[in-house]
């Protein structure tokens, strides 16, 4: 290592001798270049110890990361929303002014090992649960899930059927809007979760094949609604089951296409309402470059029997499109959504149950995790709608 003592020496004798007589020019170059020698040195000592230092630090941390991979196999997560809905009934007098802390959810995952896992999700509705209370207390996922192979899993439980956009995906600053929208709630009954077992596979790099077998819905009135229809894996009747296929892809960075079908082999699950089997069909986009970002979605039910053919409920269909665009290095999203949805369309010829409605506003993201929405909704019902809400909604929401 460069003597400090020496370099440190020789500038102090050249302070005194410049005090005894002045140096000639010859002899301050000479100076110079030595003490540029010495410093020269003293770098590269220093670059040395600074990477020998370095070294050490990178071996220690991969030394903490492995043993906290080693050691904790649990994680925890989660994610909440808060709603404010100021609506106006266009038809009469079901206004909406009300504040509801819609969903506070909890991740409990575990790794028994680097192929078997946990993953389970439990929900708390409208703040409070128990008898006369608005809200209820949901397992919405609970299932053991072992890799077979590098690119093909089987899980059993309860799982979160593959379709569309938000039935898998539906953290509050995943998507636009203070509501899920309407086609995702009405027509795939969002949020859907059954019990069964469910087989995915990577077909290729990008393409993901899933197939599952679960328990089926359940007409619970003849109004065959798939959202009163969900049994959400309570005690649920199995005499007939349903089927589940969906294929995505997204080879493309920015780009998701994708593409679901559900069979139900008895849409009342052997009840009193007069259907049969079933078939839902969706295919939908999800796109994004830059700050320009589109999302649509198609779905359709085809249901059979003499029943949902008396009310038209024998095909439900909607869909929407949602374009959006982010300012503000993407800390602020603004959106619009139109969309269209309707029960009943089995029976227009009788009677008009189609609804529209438009929503736009905005996401601020204060976070990538945390995100405060508003945006205004404008509906257009048909004849034999009672209810027409137009009005302002804000929400924030979390997840972590």
């Amino acid at each position: 290592m460069v003597n400090i003592k020496k370099l440190i020496a020789v500038s102090l004798l050249t302070i005194f001798n410049s005090a005894q007589a002045a140096p000639t020019n010859e002899e301050i170059m000479e100076m110079m270049h030595e003490l540029k020698k010495e410093l020269a040195e003293l770098r590269k000592e220093n670059q040395k110890l600074k990477g020998e230092v370095d070294e050490v630090s990178i071996a220690t941390d991969e030394a903490i990361k492995s043993k906290i991979l080693l050691t904790n196999k649990s994680t925890f997560g989660g994610y909440g929303e808060m709603h404010g809905n100021w609506l106006d009934d266009q038809k009469g007098s079901a206004d909406k002014d009300e504040v509801d802390f819609h969903r506070f959810v909890l991740f409990f995952n575990h790794e028994f090992s680097d192929r078997l896992r946990l993953v389970s999700e439990l929900e708390l509705e409208h703040s409070i649960a128990g008898d006369g209370q608005n809200g209820e207390i949901e397992v919405e996922q609970a299932y053991i899930e072992y890799d077979l192979t590098k690119n093909t899993s089987v899980l059993g439980g309860l799982f979160l059927l593959p379709l569309g956009l938000l039935n898998e995906t539906h953290e509050p600053n995943t998507f636009y809007g203070v509501e899920r929208n309407n086609v995702e709630s009405y027509i795939i009954p969002s949020t859907w979760w059954e019990g069964g077992t469910m087989l995915s596979t990577n077909l290729t790099e990008g393409v993901n094949l899933k197939l599952a077998a679960h328990t089926a819905l359940e007409a619970s009135d003849s109004t065959y609604s798939p959202k009163t229809a969900r049994q959400k894996g309570s005690q649920a009747p199995a005499e007939q089951f349903a089927y589940t296929a969906a294929l995505k892809y997204t080879a493309i960075p920015g780009l998701t296409i994708g593409a679901g079908l559900n069979y139900q082999t008895d849409f009342q699950n052997s009840g009193s309402y007069s259907s049969d089997e079933a078939i839902l069909y969706e295919i939908h986009t999800d796109f994004s470059r830059g700050p320009i970002g589109l999302r649509a979605l198609y779905a359709e039910w085809d249901i059979e029997g003499i029943g949902p053919k008396l009310v038209g409920a024998d095909k439900q269909y909607g869909w929407f499109i949602e374009p959006s665009y982010k300012v503000f290095n993407d800390q602020l999203g603004i959106f619009a959504r139109y969309s269209m949805w309707d029960n009943s369309a089995g029976n227009n010829d009788n009677a008009d149950t189609e609804y529209t409605q438009t929503n736009i506003g905005f996401n601020w993201w204060i976070d990538p995790q945390v995100v405060v929405k508003l945006d205004y909704q404008s509906q257009s019902v048909g004849t034999a709608i009672v209810k027409e809400l137009n009005g302002l909604n804000l929400g924030l929401g979390y997840s972590f």
